[in-house]
């Protein structure tokens, strides 16, 4: 995880939120990293993180079994087309059975593969170099997006 947070850390214009204990962020949300394109340090309104890190179960995504020791998924925008390429399934309504229950495997995300999110539990030497470089294009789609939406946060930054 640790590697992870510093390569993202490492991205132009990168906001990585991580709520901790007694901060404003609800308590399901402390321990786990949220990752905005972000060219002012604000989090972002009305958009999406393009990729997060959750250390535990939430009441509606368990598949995973993140309340394990030492488990936890990295989750990363990629889109339907590259979510296709990566995993075989196309982000339709007809979902495939897949066994969330693995780690260090490329699979949907287990709630949002229709929005076109793959997952990883606990990436590691099948899928870290993979994951990696899926956070570094998933960056550059939403700086790409960003950019188009808010040319005027970016023209102050470019401006500085």
């Amino acid at each position: 995880m640790e590697q992870i947070l510093a390569t993202v850390r490492g991205l132009d214009h990168v906001l990585v939120l991580s709520p901790t204990e007694g901060s404003a962020f609800p308590p399901l949300a402390w321990g786990d990293h949220f990752f905005y394109v972000s060219p002012d340090g604000q989090v972002p309104q009305r958009e999406q993180p393009y990729a997060t890190i959750v250390t535990k179960d939430y009441p509606d995504d368990t598949l995973c079994g993140l309340d394990d020791p030492d488990r936890w998924r990295l989750n990363i925008h990629v889109g339907r087309r590259a979510l296709l390429e990566l995993t075989g399934d196309d982000g339709g309504d007809e979902a495939r059975s897949w066994d969330y229950g693995g780690s260090d495997v490329l699979l949907p995300h287990p709630l949002y593969r229709t929005q076109g999110w793959v997952a990883v539990v606990n990436p590691g030497p099948r899928t870290g170099a993979l994951a990696l470089r899926l956070l570094r294009e998933a960056h550059e789609a939403a700086a790409r997006r960003s950019r188009r939406r808010h040319p005027e946060a970016w023209h102050r930054t470019s401006s500085q």
